[in-house]
């Protein structure tokens, strides 16, 4: 010990106060400490706060948040206000270890905090208390603090009106923190654009005195005109400046700001930039972000790599949109291997979020074969419980697990009961239902009633109902025949690419149906279906080329389309080779089914 120390070793305790302060400031931190120790355990308040932030800000001891609790709550108990708010804070973030046995504590200097048995929740009663204390002593950020746990807290403890007097009295005080608590409830409460103005201008008065959270909260009521007029590049400006000081949201609507170019001159660049350094801070949205821009590409092409790596960060942290993503990647495999059970997964996180689309995307994987048996149980239980609340899209979907025994024992009566249900208003289910219907599964066959189920759907453009509608009207299945209306179905249904509509076309057109021969039309569609892979057009379309039905004979091309239809496994294809090779004449024993099969 130095000539100075030992002349104020036996000093007052708030002597050893100020000198240790002296000695941490002339970075002798744990030489301060000690000092202050002292002055603490000779019961001196002041000392005892000032050694409770040593704790909590690590100057000169390891950081030990429970020493900090139990010298706070010391000098809180001699009415020292600041103490009380600090004590006050720590039971809101429930960092607060048990305090008690003041004076008991561990070694001044040990090298660890003692462990704790869990996790501290916040403790709002204990920090009401304390910041009611300092708040009535006249400490404008405790008054601040009381009005929030008044306001936010839980419901047991909450009081509005007082709140809002607590707020107050902090704002009279100069309090940015009272400003900002003001603001936020008359936002939450006001019903009127003149309770709204009054928020706003209670939230910037807050933002005027630089409080970050203020000044994001501005810009979010400037970019939307509430309580002030629309202003984009103010807007813009003030998410800039609290970016500035490390607020994550603000750097995510900076980032978009400049990624959109929305009140500030677009800059993809810097927004992504902005946008990273939130994600990595933590904003699942601003990760989500990124991910999307490298997904979609745009200025550059796509990088699914990089978009992978910003999706997972932006899924662990609890995006269920990027999970969803991640899964639909990995099904494709864009940027990741192809995989299934990695999709499975993917999928099952979003679903667990509440991805509605992703619970229906895992079952449609779970159908293909992939994701885990659990899977299936959760699959049919999201479904029927949705179901079972008015949901037609969830009803569709526990059909279709209880047709195909997803979780859940194959019923096809239980199914064609929710198919019921979601046939009131989804033209998918329109079909299966009507198709139940006629082919009398889960229910007793009703042709008929099937067939105006069929006409529900094809009317709101499903194409597989236009096709199987079609074939009924033509053979007259459920009610008369229609050849006409079945001739527009198919028209409508091969216009969007089915093949077998194209095939049925053909068919018609090839005449001995209530609609006007037009063989020259029917080759055509025996054409391109038959280039398209139908084994039975490639049949139709060589006699057509070796009988010259439409008025053109080419037997050497009708030889090629009969062989590929041979090839295809049509027995009859056989039959015409060998009338075509012996130079007989084919007639007109050529197949003219209208199935569109």
């Amino acid at each position: 010990m130095s000539f100075v120390d030992r002349l104020i070793a036996p000093l007052s305790p708030t002597a050893r106060l100020r000198n240790g302060v002296d000695l941490i400031e002339r970075g002798r931190a744990k030489d301060g400490v000690l000092e202050i120790g002292h002055a603490a355990r000779a019961g001196l308040s002041e000392a005892q706060h000032q050694l409770a932030i040593c704790y909590l800000d690590a100057v000169g001891v390891p950081r030990n948040v429970g020493e900090a609790a139990r010298w706070l709550t010391a000098a809180a108990m001699q009415d020292h206000a600041e103490a009380q708010l600090r004590l006050a804070l720590l039971h809101v973030r429930g960092e607060c270890a048990d305090p008690s046995g003041a004076g008991a504590g561990p070694d001044l200097f040990a090298q660890e905090q003692p462990s704790r048995s869990g996790p501290v929740e916040p403790d709002f009663p204990s920090a009401m208390a304390w910041a009611r204390r300092a708040a009535e002593s006249g400490l404008p950020e405790a008054q601040a603090l009381l009005g929030y746990i008044l306001a936010t807290g839980p419901l047991v403890l909450r009081d509005v009106a007082e709140a809002e007097t607590w707020y107050q009295r902090s704002a009279d005080a100069g309090c940015p923190q009272g400003s900002l608590g003001l603001g936020m409830l008359r936002l939450q409460t006001g019903t009127e654009e003149s309770g709204w103005t009054r928020a706003a201008s209670d939230v910037a008065r807050a933002a005027a005195a630089g409080l970050p959270n203020a000044l994001t909260l501005l810009g979010a009521l400037t970019q939307v005109g509430v309580g002030v007029p629309r202003d984009l590049a103010a807007a813009a400006q003030l998410y800039r400046e609290a970016a500035d000081k490390g607020v994550r949201a603000a750097q995510t609507c900076w980032g978009l700001a400049l990624l959109n170019g929305e009140g500030v001159e677009r800059n993809v660049v810097l927004g992504e930039t902005w946008l990273r350094r939130a994600g990595l801070a933590g904003d699942a949205h601003a990760a989500a972000l990124v991910g999307f821009l490298h997904a979609r590409g745009g200025d550059q092409p796509p990088n699914y790599v990089e978009a992978v790596t910003w999706l997972e960060r932006a899924a662990e942290l609890g995006h269920a949109v990027a999970a969803r993503t991640l899964g639909q990647l990995h099904l494709i495999g864009a940027g990741v291997e192809r995989d299934g059970e990695a999709a499975a997964r993917w999928l099952r996180r979003a679903a667990e979020m509440g991805s509605e689309a992703s619970q229906v995307d895992l079952a449609n994987l779970i159908l293909s074969g992939h994701g885990q048996p659990e899977d299936q149980a959760s699959t049919h239980h999201w479904f029927e419980r949705a179901a079972q609340q008015g949901d037609m899209t969830a009803a569709f979907n526990l059909s279709v697990c209880l047709m195909q025994g997803i979780g859940v024992a194959k019923d096809e009566q239980e199914a064609a009961t929710w198919l019921r249900r979601a046939a009131e208003g989804i033209p998918t289910a329109q079909y299966w239902y009507g198709r139940m219907l006629v082919e009398g599964r889960g229910a007793p066959s009703d042709p008929g009633a099937g067939r105006i189920w069929l006409g529900h759907a094809a009317e709101a453009g499903l194409v597989d109902a236009q096709v199987m509608l079609a074939e009924m009207l033509v053979n007259g299945r459920g009610g008369d025949r229609d050849h006409p209306r079945a001739l527009e179905l198919f028209r409508k249904a091969a216009q969007r690419e089915h093949l077998g509509a194209l095939f049925a076309l053909g068919a018609l057109y090839d005449g001995g149906h209530d609609v006007p021969a037009d063989r020259p039309l029917a080759q055509q569609c025996f054409r391109e279906a038959a280039e398209r892979g139908h084994a039975r057009a490639k049949l139709l379309l060589g006699q057509y080329l070796a009988h010259g039905l439409a008025g053109t004979c080419d037997r050497a091309e009708a030889r090629r389309w009969l062989e590929a239809a041979r090839e295809q496994g049509v027995e009859q294809a056989a039959w015409e080779l060998d009338q075509l090779a012996a130079g007989t004449d084919l007639g007109t024993g050529g197949d003219r089914a209208t199935s569109a099969a």
